[in-house]
């Protein structure tokens, strides 16, 4: 039977050569077996795009290689091509490998193509085309046009009728920030992927891009963004144009109030607080001017800035000093100084008589009295004279010390 069967092959193929046509039917009593032998590699390709087919074979006895589609209908017999499909061109053919292109591929090519080697039994190995069919351009859409600070807002991404289905990011500036993916399978058994992203903004957040990052195996780098526009009340900073020190009596004071926001605030006004600003006091726009500095005008000076999402303020509390104030600075940091010296010097001195007192008392001289012992047991005065001045050999020093 197995010589039935390769004299059949045989003439298929010389029948292939000169007609350029299938026209041969392989009978096999045994069922193929894949093996080791024979090797194939899965193919993804983009719809479109050009998917190669490789069969190799490690050890060839001169068996016949083909090449069929997932309907096992032929492709390449050898180096022969009887499906009529011109997408399908032989790029080598060899007695280890028949490579085959397929150009222009399309969904229908998807499936389990088969590589098969005219053996007893035939061999095969199995190659899966996966076609991959790339998103649409994402569409981006926010909830809000135009933020507050302090609100949140919502904002969708979507990637339409992709295969297999897309993975979506979301990143706000440098930092990416977690969405919520809900899929689709659509009736054409394509994908469709929206991410829902929800946060708050802040008015550092004005002119911050929103990104949507849509990662698939068959496109890079596919996005979409748009752009936040937060609106955000005054920043408010009071600056002493003069005087760059106190503020003295006779001296003038100008104060200017610097204010951004958005919108930008149009108005700006000062008030003193819990009193009137001073009658004679000269305020142009953001400009406060006040002549002849007294210490009557002594207390707090608010500038106040709104727009159409809230105001802002900023304090600056005047003190007029006198006007000779801070001119006598330098002698009281000198007396101080000269006090201090004075002291240390007087403690090292109470220091050293004090360890010259202890000094010069542990070396005083000591003195003896010598006294006849016994004397109270003398009869007379004058026996007791005699043995004082006579002295006795066994007499006691008595010694006495003055500290």
């Amino acid at each position: 039977m197995s010589e039935y069967i390769l004299y059949f092959v045989s003439f298929a193929f010389l029948h292939l050569r000169m007609h350029h046509q299938l026209i041969y039917v392989f009978l096999s009593l045994s069922s193929p077996v894949v093996s080791q032998n024979l090797v194939t590699d899965n193919v993804s390709v983009v719809e479109g795009e050009m998917a190669i087919i490789s069969c190799r074979v490690k050890d060839n006895d001169d068996s016949v290689i083909q090449l069929l589609n997932p309907n096992r209908q032929t492709i390449y017999f050898r180096d022969m091509r009887p499906l009529k499909d011109a997408r399908f061109q032989l790029v080598n053919f060899s007695e280890n490998e028949l490579r085959v292109s397929l150009s222009n591929v399309s969904l229908s090519d998807e499936g389990r193509y088969v590589c098969q080697l005219y053996t007893d039994p035939p061999q095969e190995a199995y190659a899966d085309i996966t076609v991959l069919i790339p998103p649409g351009n994402p569409i981006i859409e926010a909830r809000d046009e135009v933020l507050s600070e302090g609100n949140e807002t919502e904002m969708t991404c979507t990637a339409m009728s992709s295969k297999p289905a897309a993975t979506i990011r979301w990143m706000k500036g440098d930092k990416e920030l977690p969405g919520k993916p809900r899929v689709e399978l659509t009736y054409d058994k394509m994908y469709t992927v929206t991410s829902r992203l929800t946060f708050t903004v802040s008015k550092e957040d004005d002119g911050v891009p929103v990104v949507c990052i849509v990662d698939h195996p068959a496109v890079k780098d596919f996005q979409a963004q748009k752009y936040l526009e937060v609106q955000y009340k005054p920043e408010v900073k009071i600056v002493v144009e003069f005087p760059q020190g106190l503020t003295r009596e006779g001296e003038n004071l100008e104060l200017t109030c610097k204010a951004k926001g958005k919108p930008q605030p149009q108005r700006v006004s000062w008030v003193k607080v819990d009193d009137d600003v001073p009658s004679h006091a000269v305020i142009t726009g953001a400009d406060l001017y006040i002549e002849n500095l007294n210490k009557s005008y002594n207390g707090t000076y608010r500038c106040m800035a709104s727009n159409a999402v809230g105001e802002s303020f900023d304090d600056y509390i005047l003190y007029v000093y006198d006007s000779r104030a801070g001119e006598g600075a330098p002698r009281t940091v000198d007396h101080a100084v000269i006090g201090g010296v004075v002291a240390v010097v007087v403690f090292a001195m109470l220091c050293l008589l004090i360890v010259l007192g202890r000094y010069f008392a542990r070396h005083k001289g000591t003195y003896f009295t010598h006294e006849a012992k016994g004397a109270d047991d003398a009869a007379d005065a004058d026996t007791a004279i005699i043995n004082a001045e006579g002295g006795h050999t066994n007499s006691d020093e008595k010694k006495e010390y003055y500290i």
